[in-house]
């Protein structure tokens, strides 16, 4: 099938390359601005329609376009229903509303919401299967749950230098605070049952097709570009936070992760597989 000749289709993968820049020029952006120089502020909705792009046009090119839609779908609808719970109720990350600074949104939650979640989602997942490689047999459903799992911690390391900052900005307020900066521990346990939820989902509902053809390999620099976009997160939060207390929890937090996926990516001999 066409859909599943993933990595041979030189124009999928220039776009791939556009859109990386695009997340690279958002850092530098704020980077510039923060150094006091004047230019147009690329935002949190701008920056999350950039990055989203990018991890949808990665996904195509390595899973397919059906699994990749497949897996934004999945998360679109998992992250949204958690989130309208969980804003109604609750139960699952503590007692929270959003501003309106994110924009429009259904229900109670800002339309822009769940495809932060998937930006966030992919990149964390690729992060995992590169930090598991190696670890087991990638297509057996134990090696499965164990990177949905790495994942999901991997996820939640960006929301613990995230939340902090994005509450005190007043992009959402937390109405019973909490011992982290404000945000309350139920919180992170919430991120972690969402996300892993996602992948558990994304593992069982898109199994590998056997008789599709192979994928070409990978480079290793391209298969890897999530894990640099991650890792220009963690080194934006190092550099700038709005909580000080944060550039710690960043550099070894994410950045610690982001510098083990990157090691990896160099040092490892081994192909790498990123197979759902």
């Amino acid at each position: 099938m066409i859909d599943e000749q993933r990595s041979a289709n030189p124009v999928l993968r220039l776009f791939v390359w556009i859109s990386f820049f695009g997340v690279i020029l958002r850092f530098v952006d704020i980077w510039a601005i923060a150094a006091g120089y004047s230019l147009p502020r690329i935002g949190s909705v701008g920056f999350t329609l950039i990055f989203s792009v990018f991890s949808l046009l990665h996904a195509s090119s390595v899973l397919g376009w059906r699994r990749a839609v497949w897996f934004l779908v999945i998360t679109v609808v998992v992250s949204w229903l958690f989130e309208e719970i969980g804003v109604a109720t609750g139960l699952v990350y503590g007692h929270y509303h959003y501003s309106m600074q994110l924009g429009a949104k259904v229900g109670a939650v800002p339309l822009i919401v769940p495809l932060a979640w998937f930006m966030m989602i992919y990149a964390s997942w690729i992060v995992a299967r590169v930090l598991m490689q190696g670890a087991g047999n990638p297509t057996s459903r134990l090696s499965s749950i164990a990177v949905s799992l790495v994942a999901s911690a991997v996820m939640t390391s960006w929301d613990v230098v995230m939340d902090p900052g994005m509450a005190h900005q007043g992009t959402w307020v937390w109405e019973q605070g909490g011992l982290y900066f404000g945000v309350p521990f139920q919180n992170f346990v919430g991120w972690m049952l969402t996300t892993f939820t996602v992948y558990l989902l994304a593992t069982v509902l898109l199994p590998r097709s056997e008789g599709s053809p192979r994928q070409a390999p990978l480079s290793r620099l391209y298969a890897g570009l999530p894990v640099l976009a991650y890792a220009l997160v963690a080194a934006d939060r190092v550099l700038i936070a709005s909580v000080p207390e944060l550039h710690v929890v960043a550099a070894f937090g994410m950045g610690f992760l982001a510098m083990l996926a990157i090691l990896r990516l160099i040092l490892s001999p081994e192909p790498l597989s990123l197979e759902l």
